[in-house]
Protein backbone atom coordinates (compact mmCIF):
# COMPACT_ATOMS: atom_id res chain seq x y z
CA UNK A 1 0.00 0.00 0.00
CA UNK A 2 1.08 3.43 -0.59
CA UNK A 3 2.35 5.17 2.30
CA UNK A 4 3.80 8.57 2.85
CA UNK A 5 7.25 8.35 2.59
CA UNK A 6 9.60 8.50 5.87
CA UNK A 7 12.21 11.06 3.76
CA UNK A 8 12.63 12.64 0.40
CA UNK A 9 15.55 14.39 -1.42
CA UNK A 10 14.00 17.25 -2.91
CA UNK A 11 15.70 18.44 -5.83
CA UNK A 12 13.11 20.67 -7.18
CA UNK A 13 14.05 24.12 -5.67
CA UNK A 14 17.36 25.92 -6.51
CA UNK A 15 18.95 23.99 -3.33
CA UNK A 16 18.30 20.85 -2.38
CA UNK A 17 16.11 19.51 0.10
CA UNK A 18 15.73 16.37 2.74
CA UNK A 19 12.09 16.33 3.66
CA UNK A 20 11.39 13.95 6.56
CA UNK A 21 7.87 12.90 7.76
CA UNK A 22 7.60 14.36 11.42
CA UNK A 23 7.78 11.24 13.52
CA UNK A 24 6.63 13.92 17.10
CA UNK A 25 3.10 14.20 15.81
CA UNK A 26 1.80 11.04 14.02
CA UNK A 27 -0.67 9.87 13.19
CA UNK A 28 -2.96 13.06 14.59
CA UNK A 29 -0.89 15.23 12.01
CA UNK A 30 1.06 14.01 9.06
CA UNK A 31 3.37 16.83 7.66
CA UNK A 32 7.18 17.12 6.70
CA UNK A 33 10.12 18.75 8.07
CA UNK A 34 12.05 20.82 5.38
CA UNK A 35 16.14 20.53 6.55
CA UNK A 36 18.57 22.01 4.31
CA UNK A 37 21.31 21.32 6.15
CA UNK A 38 23.54 19.14 8.23
CA UNK A 39 22.93 21.30 11.84
CA UNK A 40 19.15 21.10 10.86
CA UNK A 41 19.76 16.95 10.08
CA UNK A 42 20.67 16.86 13.27
CA UNK A 43 18.78 18.34 15.25
CA UNK A 44 15.94 16.54 13.54
CA UNK A 45 17.53 12.85 14.64
CA UNK A 46 18.10 14.71 17.87
CA UNK A 47 14.50 15.67 18.64
CA UNK A 48 13.22 12.55 16.98
CA UNK A 49 11.71 13.87 13.93
CA UNK A 50 13.14 11.06 12.77
CA UNK A 51 14.27 8.14 14.50
CA UNK A 52 15.20 4.67 14.05
CA UNK A 53 18.79 2.72 13.20
CA UNK A 54 18.50 2.61 9.59
CA UNK A 55 16.71 5.87 9.01
CA UNK A 56 19.18 7.11 11.51
CA UNK A 57 21.76 6.52 8.82
CA UNK A 58 19.99 7.26 5.63
CA UNK A 59 19.07 10.59 6.95
CA UNK A 60 22.77 11.48 7.83
CA UNK A 61 23.87 10.52 4.86
CA UNK A 62 21.62 13.33 3.18
CA UNK A 63 22.64 16.06 6.04
CA UNK A 64 26.12 15.37 4.78
CA UNK A 65 25.48 15.91 1.24
CA UNK A 66 23.02 19.05 2.34
CA UNK A 67 25.81 20.60 3.91
CA UNK A 68 28.47 19.71 0.57
CA UNK A 69 25.55 21.53 -1.66
CA UNK A 70 25.73 24.29 1.01
CA UNK A 71 28.70 24.84 0.78
CA UNK A 72 29.90 24.17 -2.62
CA UNK A 73 31.00 27.50 -3.29
CA UNK A 74 33.75 28.18 -0.57
CA UNK A 75 37.33 27.46 -1.08
CA UNK A 76 38.59 24.13 -0.53
CA UNK A 77 39.64 25.29 3.46
CA UNK A 78 35.69 26.43 4.47
CA UNK A 79 34.66 23.94 2.55
CA UNK A 80 36.39 21.00 4.34
CA UNK A 81 35.75 22.82 8.09
CA UNK A 82 32.15 23.46 7.63
CA UNK A 83 32.39 19.48 6.37
CA UNK A 84 34.11 18.42 9.72
CA UNK A 85 31.73 20.06 11.75
CA UNK A 86 28.56 18.61 9.91
CA UNK A 87 30.45 14.72 10.74
CA UNK A 88 30.69 16.36 14.07
CA UNK A 89 26.88 17.38 14.61
CA UNK A 90 25.76 14.07 13.00
CA UNK A 91 27.55 11.57 14.85
CA UNK A 92 26.96 13.60 17.99
CA UNK A 93 22.99 13.50 17.32
CA UNK A 94 22.06 10.06 18.99
CA UNK A 95 24.75 7.75 20.13
CA UNK A 96 23.57 4.20 20.47
CA UNK A 97 22.13 3.79 16.88
CA UNK A 98 25.52 1.99 15.20
CA UNK A 99 23.68 2.96 11.72
CA UNK A 100 24.81 6.88 12.08
CA UNK A 101 28.31 5.87 12.38
CA UNK A 102 27.80 3.51 9.98
CA UNK A 103 26.72 5.88 6.89
CA UNK A 104 29.11 8.88 7.94
CA UNK A 105 31.66 6.71 7.28
CA UNK A 106 31.07 6.04 4.23
CA UNK A 107 30.34 9.43 3.44
CA UNK A 108 33.55 10.38 4.66
CA UNK A 109 35.96 8.18 3.08
CA UNK A 110 33.88 9.44 -0.31
CA UNK A 111 35.03 13.06 1.20
CA UNK A 112 38.25 11.54 1.56
CA UNK A 113 38.95 10.13 -1.48
CA UNK A 114 37.58 13.66 -3.68
CA UNK A 115 40.86 15.02 -5.40
CA UNK A 116 39.47 17.37 -7.34
CA UNK A 117 40.57 20.75 -7.07
CA UNK A 118 39.28 24.29 -8.45
CA UNK A 119 36.28 26.09 -8.73
CA UNK A 120 34.50 23.15 -9.80
CA UNK A 121 35.78 21.34 -7.16
CA UNK A 122 32.56 21.86 -4.66
CA UNK A 123 29.65 21.31 -7.22
CA UNK A 124 31.72 17.62 -8.22
CA UNK A 125 31.89 17.46 -4.61
CA UNK A 126 28.22 18.04 -3.53
CA UNK A 127 27.36 15.65 -6.92
CA UNK A 128 29.31 12.83 -5.91
CA UNK A 129 27.65 12.83 -2.40
CA UNK A 130 24.43 13.47 -2.97
CA UNK A 131 24.66 10.17 -5.58
CA UNK A 132 26.31 8.32 -2.48
CA UNK A 133 23.19 9.20 -0.23
CA UNK A 134 20.85 8.37 -2.65
CA UNK A 135 22.95 5.06 -3.16
CA UNK A 136 22.56 4.42 0.64
CA UNK A 137 18.87 5.39 0.57
CA UNK A 138 18.09 2.79 -2.21
CA UNK A 139 20.15 0.07 -0.66
CA UNK A 140 18.26 0.20 2.86
CA UNK A 141 15.06 -0.71 0.72
CA UNK A 142 16.69 -3.39 -0.90
CA UNK A 143 18.07 -5.44 2.15
CA UNK A 144 14.89 -4.71 3.94
CA UNK A 145 13.24 -6.55 1.57
CA UNK A 146 15.08 -9.24 1.91
CA UNK A 147 15.36 -9.38 5.49
CA UNK A 148 11.95 -9.57 5.44
CA UNK A 149 11.84 -12.71 2.81
CA UNK A 150 14.30 -14.49 5.39
CA UNK A 151 11.97 -13.59 8.23
CA UNK A 152 8.75 -14.84 6.76
CA UNK A 153 10.13 -18.49 6.39
CA UNK A 154 10.06 -18.25 10.28
CA UNK A 155 6.67 -17.56 10.83
CA UNK A 156 4.12 -20.55 11.01
CA UNK A 157 0.51 -19.87 9.40
CA UNK A 158 -2.12 -18.26 12.12
CA UNK A 159 1.13 -16.97 14.11
CA UNK A 160 0.13 -14.33 16.53
CA UNK A 161 3.46 -12.57 16.80
CA UNK A 162 4.26 -9.26 19.57
CA UNK A 163 6.65 -6.44 18.58
CA UNK A 164 7.66 -3.59 20.66
CA UNK A 165 8.80 -0.28 19.57
CA UNK A 166 8.32 0.80 16.01
CA UNK A 167 11.02 -1.33 13.36
CA UNK A 168 8.98 -0.50 9.93
CA UNK A 169 8.96 1.68 7.17
CA UNK A 170 9.12 4.84 9.33
CA UNK A 171 12.33 3.30 11.53
CA UNK A 172 13.91 2.98 7.78
CA UNK A 173 13.84 4.37 4.80
CA UNK A 174 11.31 2.00 3.70
CA UNK A 175 9.49 -1.59 4.10
CA UNK A 176 11.13 -2.00 8.17
CA UNK A 177 12.88 -4.54 9.43
CA UNK A 178 10.81 -6.21 12.37
CA UNK A 179 8.14 -4.49 10.27
CA UNK A 180 9.47 -6.14 6.88
CA UNK A 181 9.35 -9.52 8.40
CA UNK A 182 5.63 -8.70 9.36
CA UNK A 183 4.46 -7.52 6.21
CA UNK A 184 6.43 -10.52 3.88
CA UNK A 185 4.88 -12.77 6.13
CA UNK A 186 1.86 -11.30 6.04
CA UNK A 187 -0.75 -13.96 4.76
CA UNK A 188 0.19 -16.49 7.20
CA UNK A 189 -0.41 -13.92 10.52
CA UNK A 190 -3.63 -13.87 12.14
CA UNK A 191 -2.93 -11.02 14.65
CA UNK A 192 -0.04 -8.50 15.62
CA UNK A 193 0.10 -7.95 19.31
CA UNK A 194 1.39 -4.05 19.53
CA UNK A 195 3.24 -2.77 22.97
CA UNK A 196 2.46 0.88 23.26
CA UNK A 197 6.66 1.03 23.73
CA UNK A 198 6.42 3.90 26.77
CA UNK A 199 8.13 6.62 27.04
CA UNK A 200 7.68 7.94 23.55
CA UNK A 201 4.91 5.67 22.44
CA UNK A 202 6.46 4.75 18.61
CA UNK A 203 4.09 1.43 19.17
CA UNK A 204 1.33 2.90 19.97
CA UNK A 205 1.64 5.84 17.46
CA UNK A 206 3.87 4.84 14.86
CA UNK A 207 3.48 0.84 14.43
CA UNK A 208 0.22 0.61 14.62
CA UNK A 209 -0.85 3.38 12.37
CA UNK A 210 1.63 1.59 9.71
CA UNK A 211 -0.05 -1.52 10.16
CA UNK A 212 -3.13 -0.52 10.03
CA UNK A 213 -2.48 1.27 6.99
CA UNK A 214 -1.59 -2.29 5.04
CA UNK A 215 -4.59 -3.67 6.37
CA UNK A 216 -2.72 -6.35 9.04
CA UNK A 217 -4.49 -7.62 11.93
CA UNK A 218 -3.17 -5.59 14.63
CA UNK A 219 -3.68 -5.03 18.44
CA UNK A 220 -2.46 -2.29 20.72
CA UNK A 221 -1.77 -3.10 24.21
CA UNK A 222 0.08 -1.31 27.00
CA UNK A 223 3.29 -2.83 27.15
CA UNK A 224 2.73 -4.40 30.76
CA UNK A 225 0.45 -6.56 29.22
CA UNK A 226 2.60 -8.48 27.38
CA UNK A 227 3.08 -11.10 29.90
CA UNK A 228 -0.69 -11.97 30.29
CA UNK A 229 -0.81 -12.67 26.71
CA UNK A 230 1.94 -14.86 26.71
CA UNK A 231 0.97 -16.66 29.77
CA UNK A 232 -2.36 -17.25 27.45
CA UNK A 233 -0.81 -18.70 25.00
CA UNK A 234 -1.70 -15.86 23.02
CA UNK A 235 1.75 -15.05 21.32
CA UNK A 236 3.55 -17.59 18.79
CA UNK A 237 6.85 -15.41 18.26
CA UNK A 238 8.39 -11.97 19.06
CA UNK A 239 9.57 -10.20 16.35
CA UNK A 240 12.05 -7.12 17.20
CA UNK A 241 14.38 -4.38 15.46
CA UNK A 242 17.27 -3.28 17.15
CA UNK A 243 20.08 -0.04 16.97
CA UNK A 244 23.09 -2.17 17.65
CA UNK A 245 23.83 -5.69 17.53
CA UNK A 246 27.64 -6.20 19.75
CA UNK A 247 30.04 -8.65 18.05
CA UNK A 248 28.69 -11.48 20.39
CA UNK A 249 24.93 -11.18 19.38
CA UNK A 250 24.29 -8.88 22.21
CA UNK A 251 21.40 -6.39 21.11
CA UNK A 252 20.54 -3.05 22.03
CA UNK A 253 16.61 -1.97 21.23
CA UNK A 254 14.24 -0.09 22.55
CA UNK A 255 13.71 0.09 26.41
CA UNK A 256 11.30 -2.91 27.39
CA UNK A 257 13.32 -5.18 25.42
CA UNK A 258 14.97 -6.93 27.18
CA UNK A 259 11.89 -7.41 29.42
CA UNK A 260 10.52 -8.92 26.61
CA UNK A 261 13.12 -11.53 25.69
CA UNK A 262 13.20 -12.74 29.72
CA UNK A 263 9.21 -13.32 28.85
CA UNK A 264 9.75 -15.11 26.07
CA UNK A 265 12.45 -17.91 27.57
CA UNK A 266 9.88 -18.26 30.17
CA UNK A 267 7.08 -19.15 28.48
CA UNK A 268 9.15 -21.04 25.67
CA UNK A 269 8.43 -18.65 22.84
CA UNK A 270 10.88 -17.73 19.88
CA UNK A 271 12.62 -14.38 20.20
CA UNK A 272 13.94 -13.14 16.92
CA UNK A 273 16.01 -9.72 15.74
CA UNK A 274 15.20 -8.51 12.60
CA UNK A 275 18.70 -6.20 11.48
CA UNK A 276 20.49 -5.53 8.21
CA UNK A 277 24.30 -6.35 8.67
CA UNK A 278 25.16 -2.59 8.97
CA UNK A 279 23.79 -2.82 12.50
CA UNK A 280 26.07 -5.34 13.38
CA UNK A 281 28.73 -3.61 15.19
CA UNK A 282 32.38 -6.00 15.33
CA UNK A 283 33.82 -3.11 16.87
CA UNK A 284 31.76 -3.54 19.98
CA UNK A 285 32.83 -6.80 22.16
CA UNK A 286 29.89 -7.18 23.88
CA UNK A 287 26.59 -5.29 24.93
CA UNK A 288 28.16 -3.78 28.18
CA UNK A 289 29.98 -1.71 25.69
CA UNK A 290 27.18 -0.18 24.21
CA UNK A 291 26.14 3.38 24.61
CA UNK A 292 22.63 3.60 25.98
CA UNK A 293 21.54 6.89 25.41
CA UNK A 294 19.93 9.09 28.47
CA UNK A 295 16.96 11.13 27.10
CA UNK A 296 15.18 13.88 28.97
CA UNK A 297 12.97 13.88 31.95
CA UNK A 298 9.77 15.37 29.73
CA UNK A 299 9.10 12.27 28.04
CA UNK A 300 8.26 10.21 31.21
CA UNK A 301 6.77 12.90 33.21
CA UNK A 302 4.16 13.08 30.31
CA UNK A 303 3.59 13.17 26.29
CA UNK A 304 2.77 15.92 23.70
CA UNK A 305 2.90 18.79 26.25
CA UNK A 306 0.46 17.03 29.21
CA UNK A 307 2.05 16.07 32.26
CA UNK A 308 0.64 13.43 34.99
CA UNK A 309 3.79 12.97 37.39
CA UNK A 310 4.88 15.54 40.04
CA UNK A 311 6.65 18.36 38.57
CA UNK A 312 9.71 17.52 40.74
CA UNK A 313 10.19 13.98 40.98
CA UNK A 314 13.05 12.46 40.00
CA UNK A 315 13.45 10.91 36.15
CA UNK A 316 15.56 8.34 34.96
CA UNK A 317 15.10 7.86 30.85
CA UNK A 318 17.18 5.33 29.39
CA UNK A 319 16.09 5.28 25.45
CA UNK A 320 17.72 1.37 25.84
CA UNK A 321 18.53 -1.78 27.16
CA UNK A 322 20.69 -4.71 26.38
CA UNK A 323 19.08 -8.00 25.53
CA UNK A 324 22.10 -11.25 25.80
CA UNK A 325 22.64 -13.15 23.10
CA UNK A 326 21.90 -16.17 25.07
CA UNK A 327 17.83 -15.23 25.04
CA UNK A 328 18.24 -14.32 20.98
CA UNK A 329 16.34 -17.19 18.84
CA UNK A 330 18.10 -15.96 15.93
CA UNK A 331 19.17 -12.95 14.35
CA UNK A 332 17.13 -12.05 10.64
CA UNK A 333 19.24 -10.37 8.20
CA UNK A 334 19.20 -9.83 4.41
CA UNK A 335 22.27 -12.63 4.30
CA UNK A 336 19.83 -15.26 6.12
CA UNK A 337 19.20 -16.27 9.55
CA UNK A 338 21.87 -16.55 12.82
CA UNK A 339 20.44 -19.25 14.87
CA UNK A 340 21.22 -18.72 18.66
CA UNK A 341 23.76 -15.92 17.59
CA UNK A 342 27.63 -15.23 19.01
CA UNK A 343 30.51 -13.96 17.66
CA UNK A 344 31.97 -16.99 15.68
CA UNK A 345 28.59 -17.05 13.98
CA UNK A 346 28.12 -13.84 13.47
Amino acid sequence: MKRHPTMRWDTSAPAPALLLIDQRVLPRIVRDVRCTSAAQTAQAIKRMVVRGAPAIGCAAAFGIALEAARTKGFGDAARRSALTKAFQSLAASRPTAVNLFWALARMQRAVDAHRTDGPQSGTALARKLARLACAIHAEDIRINRALGQHGAALIAKGARILTHCNAGALATADYGTALGVIRAAQSKISNVWVDETRPFLQGARLTAWELMQDRIPVTLITDNMAAHFMQRGEVDAIVVGTDRVAANGDVANKIGTYGLAVLARAHRIPFYVACPLSTIDAATSDGRSIPIEQRGREEVIGHAGKSWAPRDVRVANPAFDVTPARLVTALITERGVVRRPNAAKI
